[in-house]
């Protein structure tokens, strides 16, 4: 089913978030995000959201340019004639980059393709399970009781998994505090953002005293043949997050052995049907993956939910409850039930934004014929 796009509204909402939450690249304490919605000539919507930040410090894309290429280049590329979002896809490809922007316009088409078919987006992408097991993730902290504070929290909510953002100075001793608290049998990870370097492999190294799941993205997001070097120095397994921008970069890192683990972020690598070929990839391999998050709202949250309920998922991910970020969410809030997530089960994303909710949060809309 080609849907035959009128038009795509793109509206900028603010969303305060609950607590600061800081990571080795910045603190954000809200989310300015970027909704995309399209409508087809029959009125149907598609809704999607890009999780490009507010400064381009995770990666180059940040929300003010995502917009700025949306209106200027890719909506205006989307097919006269209607597109699916595999087409969409495609049609995009010429334009270099952008991988967060073209995520939003291809996941809004086909929201609004799977809602004129009465398909859902796990029932589209191959969901093996109708809910997913939970992690969270914590924030750098001013200090170690702080974080066990935390993370204890957490736990009590019934998080199956917890990760850890560490930075050099804030590593080895609140993941020794963390362990010695909660035990051997915590599901406990860490997340570096490419925070060090591989004159870093003897510091990183004192981590393999504390039986984690994995430590992701420890160097450079283009330096996989580092990261094949500290694996070899590591107990640790290496799990790769910014590196992986396409199932081609996938493919490179499993052959390199930069990596045994990847954390999947359909918003990196171009949306949700690139990031089911690295899935694919990835299973054909052995390899594990798990889905990242970047704060979503239920819009984002949905999907997520969706792709993490395919059978190569087989660590709990990002894909956190509402309420872990936002007092108030746009969509019906996803609650965490004995540490999982439903996968939604209603046509397209299976749910949609809160009208009035979306009003009292939105700064700016503009609308772009087809």
């Amino acid at each position: 089913m080609n849907p035959k796009i009128s038009g795509v509204e793109l509206r900028r909402i603010t969303m305060p978030l609950l607590a600061p939450f800081r990571t080795s690249f910045g603190v954000e304490t809200s989310r300015d995000v970027l909704l995309v919605r399209v409508v087809t000539s029959d009125g149907i919507e598609g809704w999607a959201e890009c999780a490009a930040m507010s400064e381009p410090r995770y990666c180059s894309e940040y929300v003010d340019g995502a917009q700025d290429v949306l209106r200027r280049f890719l909506i205006p590329a989307l097919p006269k004639d209607g597109a699916d979002a595999a087409t969409v896809g495609r049609t995009l490809e010429p334009f270099t980059g952008h991988h967060m922007a073209k995520a939003a316009l291809e996941t809004a088409v086909l929201d609004a393709q799977l809602r004129i078919t009465g398909e859902s987006f796990g029932s589209h992408l191959g969901a093996a399970r109708d809910r997913v097991p939970c992690g969270v993730s914590v924030g750098i902290m001013d200090s170690i009781p702080q974080l066990l504070e935390s993370v204890e929290g957490y736990v009590a909510e019934g998080y199956v998994r917890i990760k850890l953002k560490i930075e050099p100075g804030w590593d080895v001793e609140p993941v020794r505090a963390v362990r010695e608290r909660f035990g051997d049998d915590l599901l406990l990870q860490v997340d570096a953002n490419a925070a060090y370097t591989l004159v870093d492999a003897q510091q990183l190294a004192k981590l393999d005293d504390f039986g984690l799941l994995l430590i992701e993205q420890p160097l450079a997001n283009d330096d996989m043949v580092q990261h094949a070097q500290l694996a070899k120095l590591l107990r640790t397994p290496i799990c790769l997050d910014e590196s992986i921008e396409s199932a081609a970069d996938a493919a490179a890192a499993i052959s390199l052995g930069a990596c045994s683990i990847i954390n999947i972020k359909p918003a990196r690598v171009g949306g949700y049907l690139e990031a089911r070929r690295i899935h694919d990839i990835a299973r054909a391999h052995g390899v594990p993956v798990w889905c990242g998050g970047m704060l979503e709202t239920g819009i984002g949250r949905a999907a997520n939910v969706a792709l993490a309920a395919l059978p190569g998922f087989t660590l709990p991910g990002d894909t956190s409850g509402s309420h872990r970020y936002f007092a108030t969410d746009i969509t019906e809030p996803f609650i965490l039930a004995d540490g999982h997530l439903d996968v939604p089960i209603g046509p397209g994303l299976g749910v949609e934004p809160l009208p009035n909710i979306l009003d009292e949060v939105t700064t700016s809309s503009e609308w772009i014929a087809l």
